[in-house]
């Protein structure tokens, strides 16, 4: 299977924007007959807490329609960042969706101190089945606690995939602590992490890919816009990286 994460700058707030850019970045990796490609944390409008209630959406909004028909007819699983609605109040989601199946919606379970004024977690861990793997979503902070990987792999996964918006300080963390799952459960890890401008923070790139063995084997810059392609089953990098223009 071919596994793909994106590295992308949001604008803030212009979801419009954003979807096209995402559109842009999967029309890359479809015609690199990839099978997933998952992107950053609140990818859709950028990692803006303050402005999560303005810009949070429903999962069947219609300015998603395109990524369900992309996904429809290119045979391929599609998860974006989303701040979305709940009844106990705004999630930090990730949308996905598959060919000719209802969309799915993983929220974040467990949050930083600092989103607690403008977010509520989920509670429920999804595993996504793709070509008979079974892939674990994660949403940044959780990532970082080791209880969400244990889980993760408690429910069958066998890739783990870590979507976030990371300082330097950030991914100085992940750096030291994705490599150590990987090679704990023995499972590749992938982080998608955004550049730019995030709420009181730069972030700084650097989405990555280990193998099982907790080898790094691709790596993004720190300001480039672009993707990894990772292949399961030879456990190579197939696409180093793709700059828009």
């Amino acid at each position: 299977m071919k596994i793909a994460v994106a590295q992308i700058r949001p604008a803030k707030g212009n979801i419009t924007e954003n979807v096209t850019a995402h559109k842009k970045m999967i029309d890359l990796v479809i015609a690199r007959k990839t099978d997933a490609v998952f992107f950053p944390e609140l990818s859709i409008t950028g990692y803006e807490p303050t402005l999560a209630k303005v810009f949070a959406q429903d999962r069947d909004d219609k300015i998603f329609d395109d990524f369900q028909e992309m996904s429809n007819e290119n045979n391929i699983t599609i998860g974006v960042g989303v701040p979305t609605k709940a009844n106990a109040g705004i999630q930090i989601s990730m949308l996905i969706f598959q060919p000719n199946v209802p969309r799915k919606t993983y929220s974040k379970q467990q949050l930083h101190a600092d989103e607690f004024p403008y977010f509520v977690g989920g509670d429920e861990q999804i595993i996504l089945t793709i070509n008979k793997e079974k892939i674990a979503p994660a949403i940044c902070y959780e990532s970082l606690q080791a209880g969400h990987s244990n889980k993760a792999m408690l429910l069958g996964a066998n890739i783990y995939v870590a979507s976030v918006a990371k300082s330097q300080n950030g991914i100085d963390k992940a750096m030291q602590h994705y490599p150590a799952v990987a090679r704990k459960f023995s499972i590749p890890v992938l982080m998608s992490n955004c550049v730019g401008s995030c709420d009181n923070f730069q972030s700084v790139g650097k989405s990555s890919v280990w193998t099982k063995q907790g080898a790094l084997i691709g790596q993004l810059a720190d300001q480039q816009e672009g993707v990894l392609i990772f292949n399961t089953e030879t456990e190579e990098i197939i696409e180093q990286a793709i700059t828009l223009t």
